[in-house]
């Protein structure tokens, strides 16, 4: 059965007590949204992977997208990190893949201590691969292919995939605090999306928002918000900023979208609708 290859970036920059907590959020938010989608999954982690298994794999992919501080996903076909199991999965994967006439290319990366290297591995693979198409006519291109196959070894395992899903990244929502978000317009909305993005738990003040729900399916509504709260959040533009009083406020104020037109605005948020 295939498995969803979770990846992230910007957590792998932390040290290693701060790595730690972000993965243990990160992993309880994609849980959380798997959950709200109705969507049976077993999330482990392992390295720098987190592995989703499920029996819903496109609805698992769209659910888990949407989670912030995953960057990219991958649904792979798993096998053991032997050399003839990864060529005969390689091969059997590509028959379904490989068009008629059709040029491909193998790029693979390889962490462990098996006895070759990710260039044994694309040769060996490529080579099946070459193998069970050639009555197709199909061939080799490295620069330019039609069809790309990705083989990703890691200790005992090797994942085969043929495409990178790409994710908003950004950080786990709960890893940076509370905010408010005063939400009344389309760039409120925006706003208030961006600094989840960066890890804020937000409150919002104002109507049900569906769209940051989608993000956030424990987002908090309500007028009154007693502790721990890091700042507001305002869908400033840059034309209205003479009209806010700073001095009004007791915390920091956050404006995300005051360098962007409102065409952008409208063009970023027809964007995370997908």
């Amino acid at each position: 059965m295939p498995i969803i290859l979770a990846r992230y970036s910007e957590i792998g920059l932390k040290s290693t007590p701060v790595r730690v907590k972000f993965e243990n959020r990160l992993r309880d938010n994609m849980i959380t949204m798997l959950a709200a989608d109705r969507i049976e999954a077993l999330v482990t982690k392992k390295d720098a992977r987190f592995y989703i298994e499920t029996e819903e794999i496109d609805a698992a992919v769209q659910a888990v997208r949407r989670v912030f501080g995953i960057s990219s996903l991958s649904v792979a076909e798993v096998c053991s990190s032997d050399m003839e199991e990864i060529c005969a999965t390689a091969a059997e994967y590509s028959l379904s893949r490989l068009k008629e006439g059709e040029s491909f290319a193998v790029k693979a990366r390889r962490e462990g201590n098996q006895n070759y290297t990710s260039v044994d591995v694309g040769r060996e693979a490529g080579s099946a691969i070459f193998i069970a198409n050639e009555s197709k006519g199909v061939k080799v291109d490295l620069t330019d292919p039609d069809v790309t196959f990705f083989v990703e070894v890691r200790n005992n395992k090797a994942f085969i995939f043929g495409s990178y899903v790409k994710c908003h990244g950004g950080l786990p929502v709960g890893t940076q605090g509370k905010v408010i978000a005063e939400v009344q317009s389309e760039r409120d909305i925006l706003s208030a999306w961006l600094m989840m993005k960066r890890g804020c738990k937000i409150f919002v003040k104002g109507e049900k928002q569906p769209l940051l729900e989608r993000y956030d399916p424990e987002i908090k509504y309500g007028e009154e918000v007693s502790t721990d709260i890091l700042g507001i959040i305002k869908g400033t533009a840059l034309r209205e900023l003479g009209d806010v009083s700073v001095s009004d406020f007791e915390v920091p104020l956050f404006f995300p979208t005051i360098g962007m037109s409102d065409d952008e605005v409208s063009s970023m948020l027809n964007s995370i609708k997908e």
